[in-house]
This record gives C-alpha cells, sequence and structure tokens, in this order.
C-alpha cells in the first residue's frame, strides 16, 4: 500500500490511488469512512454527490503541492481549479491534522 507525508505529518498516512477512470469515478462514493487518504489522478475537481460523510479535499500541481485544502459537505459539486492535476480526499478535519495547506509539498511512496 502506498503512503504520504508532508512536513508536518508525524507518520506516513496509508493513501489508496485512484488512477483508472473507473475508479476515480468511484472516489469514496457509498463508504461509511476512510482509513487515511485516497488521490485521484489526474483530476483537477471533485464532487460528493450520494457521499455520505463531509471529505477535506486538496487540491495539487503537478509537483504534488498543495493548491487549496477545501472541506465539503454530502452533496456538493467543486469547481475545478486551474493549474490543479491530482485532487486528495480524506475525512473532514483530517488534512488539518496532518498538516495538508496552501503551499505544503506532498510526498508519495509505495504504490
Amino acid at each position: 500500500m502506498a503512503t504520504f507525508t508532508t512536513p508536518g505529518t508525524p507518520e506516513p498516512v496509508p493513501l489508496e490511488l485512484a488512477e483508472s477512470a473507473r475508479a476515480r469515478r468511484r472516489g469514496l462514493l457509498r463508504r461509511e469512512g476512510i482509513e487515511g487518504a485516497l488521490l485521484l489522478s489526474p483530476a483537477n475537481s471533485v464532487h460528493t454527490l450520494g457521499m455520505r460523510f463531509a471529505v477535506d479535499v486538496a487540491y495539487l500541481d503537478r509537483e504534488l503541492r498543495v493548491l487549496a485544502v477545501r472541506t465539503m459537505r454530502p452533496g456538493r459539486i467543486g469547481l475545478p481549479r486551474p493549474r490543479a492535476r491530482h485532487v486528495l480526499e480524506a475525512e473532514a478535519g483530517a488534512m488539518e491534522r496532518w498538516g495538508v495547506r496552501r503551499g505544503v509539498r506532498i510526498v508519495v511512496r509505495g504504490g
């Protein structure tokens, strides 16, 4: 399994990779939660239609640097982010605990 870290992450965070079109479309739908995070790649926007919980969404550029972080409640449609090439999703509140904020670079290992 893949993991990711940031300079503020106390330990590596489990990371699921959604690299196929099917995996990106499914995302976190029909789940009750997620252990760690989900990386959608390539992607520049997400929605929470049909989701059962609020999520933190980090928009990442080509170098996996965070462009913006937003919390989205279920039933929302996010606008595409210019320059975003990847989207990192996790349960609401997780990004702050992991130190994921604008300007921080995500380091992915494994997967």
